[in-house]
């Protein structure tokens, strides 16, 4: 069945002209999360729901020439922000789902995706997508530049168990669907989730 994403990308697509401007203090907060994912020259790592590519530069430099670096996004207008930020040179900007990466299996080294958990129609299954393409030993990181308690209170709303991102809630789901949490940070200036693709 195919999921209805109209919402999110009305959602990133009224924002996407202004979003660099709202967080204009991210960039060594990806390059930490980057360099926490660990990607090694010639690797071939992909970044989902890249939205403006902050993490592309990161990605590339940890990569090299070698190494092939993709941005998968639902919405063009994030795509076109990350261009016009000069962000497309670092990787291969795709026009994609990825709930449904047009991608072979086991392709990719390494996946890196911020803010994008919380987006997930079906996480479990989506989560699993992603193991889908990368191989054995490979590695996942989940990253936000704020953590649980920052961003809710930011968002104005109360934290709870049943947050996605909560350590009891998180380690189940991605066994599920082909990971072992290998790390756990969750502080005010970070959210990170480190895993491992299982065998």
């Amino acid at each position: 069945m195919a999921h209805d994403h109209t919402h999110v990308q009305e959602f990133f697509g009224a924002r996407a002209a202004d979003w660099d401007r709202r967080f204009p203090d991210d960039a060594p907060a990806y390059a930490a999360a980057v360099a926490a994912l660990g990607p090694r020259p010639g690797d071939s790592v992909l970044d989902a729901g890249c939205g403006t590519g902050r993490a592309l530069a990161p990605l590339r430099a940890a990569v090299g020439e070698r190494g092939r670096v993709l941005g998968a996004d639902l919405t063009p207008e994030m795509l076109g922000a990350a261009v016009r930020a000069g962000r497309a040179g670092s990787g291969l900007l795709l026009l994609a789902d990825v709930t449904r990466l047009p991608l072979r299996d086991r392709v990719l080294d390494a996946v890196f995706g911020a803010g994008l958990i919380g987006h997930l129609p079906d996480p479990e299954r989506d989560l699993g997508e992603l193991a889908r393409v990368v191989r054995p030993g490979g590695r996942l990181a989940l990253f936000h530049p704020l953590g649980r308690a920052a961003l809710a209170a930011r968002q104005g709303r109360r934290l709870t168990d049943d947050d996605l991102r909560a350590e009891p809630r998180l380690r189940p789901l991605l066994a599920a669907s082909g990971w072992l949490l290998e790390s756990y940070t969750d502080e005010d200036a970070r959210f990170l989730a480190l895993a491992v693709r299982r065998s």
